[in-house]
């Protein structure tokens, strides 16, 4: 009933949004004497400010067509090299260019498509062989292809993994800090030959007990059926993933918008000023944002639900609780994948200390093989996108991985088996020192409590 209602709502906000963007050109047509007066613009303006916001909008194209290395042009070819039901390994192969380290980047399966982290890949082009996980739409899948939870998560991210090859690295931007690190523990332990050369964290729950935010919170203060009861659908009969059990994506937009509502409602004014004024360059660059920010996708409803009861719930990663089907997930398996944890001053959805757990829990990784990294004055999405990314936050992904790239082994073309397990020893649960930041703009330092 209630994605039912929603789609019914879409169809309706569509209709009116499209009819007031063609008053709005209307009004704004040269030979339209109405729009050289005094209300003409504030009317135009405001019906293109409602035409953008109920606008309906489907998965955005990466749209990234060229790059720049070693100071040439190169161009940009999107490729599929590895399709599975619930998504694909995509990768950005730059024409001619060899030799760079081959980055995986997993990115967050939470509501919103890979294309939101668009600016991170395009700041790594230059210097990385970029793969990124291509996550589908829920409700575009088929009931035949059974459902998706955290353990097959982590499948993905192990076979997409595999599929690069060895020497590989690993970058996750906040939810999938979690599978990612299990599965690179996991590599390590069965000694995989593929297991990845260094894993980067940014703003994830690795343990949502450090600095709680308004997200823990609410995932804490309601039992696990409350979540299953009010925010899980089923998909209508309109789409392939019919009848599939969801968290659906426009759900989670309402929640995010809701916990920063004045700032949304301060941008829009913001674009309405801006259109009054003719200043169509700063309203598109808001719009711009607002294209991405709300193309929202659903996730299986067995993935969500698991999430909360293991991630947020009961802590079972960082308690070494956490089960892949019927293996313990032990971070102290990690012994030669290099960690770098990255969290922003100002974040407000994985607050100080969350990821940086991840370095405290893997305690038979030798200190030089961790780092940590506070991103000052930089929120949730300044991780990984805008300028602080760009010119403060990736040359320490960079040189991090350039610093294990010469370590590692000629790339094969596919991983071999994994061999037998390797028994982990027990050391003390407190973490060993952690290697300084190397960079001069920012500082290594404790999470403040």
């Amino acid at each position: 009933m209630l994605y039912t209602a929603y789609e019914a709502q879409k169809n309706l906000l569509a209709g009116a949004s499209a009819l007031a963007n063609i008053s709005a050109q209307w009004l704004q047509n040269p030979v339209n004497p109405f729009g050289y007066s005094t209300m003409g613009p504030l009317v135009a303006s405001g019906l293109d400010v409602f035409a953008h916001a109920a606008a309906p909008r489907g998965k955005p194209a990466f749209g990234l067509t060229e790059t720049v290395v070693d100071g040439k042009t190169v161009a940009i070819t999107e490729e599929i090299v590895l399709r599975k039901p619930f998504g694909q390994l995509k990768h950005f192969r730059k024409e001619g260019v060899t030799g760079q380290p081959r980055l995986l980047i997993v990115a967050p399966m939470s509501g919103h498509y890979a294309t939101l982290l668009r600016g991170t890949v395009e700041r790594l082009l230059h210097t990385q062989d970029v793969y990124i996980t291509d996550w589908h739409d829920a409700r575009d899948v088929s009931l035949n292809d059974g459902n998706f939870d955290l353990d097959d998560y982590i499948d993905y991210v192990i076979d997409f993994v595999r599929e690069i090859g060895p020497g590989a690295h690993l970058l996750a931007v906040c939810q999938p800090t979690v599978p990612a690190f299990a599965a690179t523990a996991l590599m390590n332990a069965t000694n995989d030959p593929c297991a990845p050369a260094t894993m980067t964290m940014m703003g994830g729950p690795i343990d949502t007990r450090e600095s709680p935010t308004a997200v823990n919170q609410l995932a804490t203060e309601r039992p696990l059926s409350w979540f299953e009861h009010n925010v899980v659908a089923t998909v209508p009969q309109n789409y392939a993933g019919a009848g599939r059990r969801v968290y659906p994506g426009f759900m989670q937009l309402a929640g995010f918008m809701t916990m920063n509502l004045g700032n949304h409602l301060m941008s829009h004014w913001e674009m309405f000023k801006h259109l009054v004024a003719g200043d169509d360059e700063s309203a598109d660059a808001t719009k711009a944002f607002y294209d991405e920010y709300r193309a929202v996708c659903d996730m299986d409803a067995a993935f969500y639900l698991q999430t909360v009861d293991v991630v947020f719930q009961n802590h079972k990663l960082p308690k070494g609780e956490l089960m892949h089907r019927e293996t313990l997930v032990d971070a102290r398996a990690i012994t030669r994948t290099a960690l770098l944890a990255i969290e922003g001053e100002n974040d407000d959805i994985s607050g100080l200390g969350q990821t940086k757990a991840a370095l405290n829990i893997s305690t038979n990784l030798p200190a030089e093989l961790k780092k940590y990294m506070i991103a000052e004055h930089v929120g949730h999405y300044g991780i990984f996108n805008g300028r602080r990314w760009r010119e403060e936050i990736a040359p320490v992904v960079e040189e991090w991985i350039a610093s294990h790239t010469a370590k590692t082994a000629t790339a094969a073309p596919v991983c071999a088996a994994p061999v037998a397990a390797a028994t982990v020893t027990s050391t003390s649960a407190s973490a060993k020192p952690m290697a300084k930041t190397a960079t001069p703009a920012k500082r290594a330092a404790k999470p403040k409590a």
